[in-house]
């Protein structure tokens, strides 16, 4: 299994925040969890509003705590709401069911951590997450 180190993480973010500023997207908020949710790296663009570092770490958390990616947790929430409302309620309002939280895998296919970015639409979250993930060898799983 390969550990997700900081630098490593850090790498993940300066690319996706590059990904970002490719496609001129509102300025984003990233954050890098290890496969213990624990935040690594947190990464805020000048201008993003308060409450994104929250988000951005309730999408990876969320994606690490139940082994999906937030684009799947927020197609549950459409398709059984009480569920998802009931394990919010667990997780202590920290999962966010929204696009944009990838799960982040080794050679092995072994979650070792994910990435959560909120900023811009949820789709070109997502979008910048995958980009920063594949830039460093690793594999986004998106769902």
């Amino acid at each position: 299994m390969t550990a997700l180190t900081l630098q490593t993480a850090t790498t993940i973010s300066q690319q996706a925040l590059a990904a970002g500023r490719a496609i001129t997207c509102a300025p984003l908020t990233i954050a890098v969890l290890d496969a213990g949710g624990h935040l690594i790296t947190l990464l805020r663009e000048d201008g993003a509003s308060m409450l994104r570092p929250q988000i951005a770490i309730g999408k990876a958390w969320g994606a690490v705590a139940l082994g999906k990616a937030s684009r799947l947790i927020s197609e549950d929430a459409q398709a059984r709401p009480s569920f998802i409302s009931a394990v919010n309620t667990l997780a202590h309002g920290n999962l966010i069911p929204a696009p944009g939280g990838v799960l982040i895998r080794d050679e092995q296919n072994t979650v070792i951590g994910a990435i959560g970015i909120s900023g811009d639409t949820s789709d070109i979250d997502e979008q910048c997450a995958i980009r920063g993930i594949l830039a460093v060898g690793l594999q986004a799983d998106a769902g």
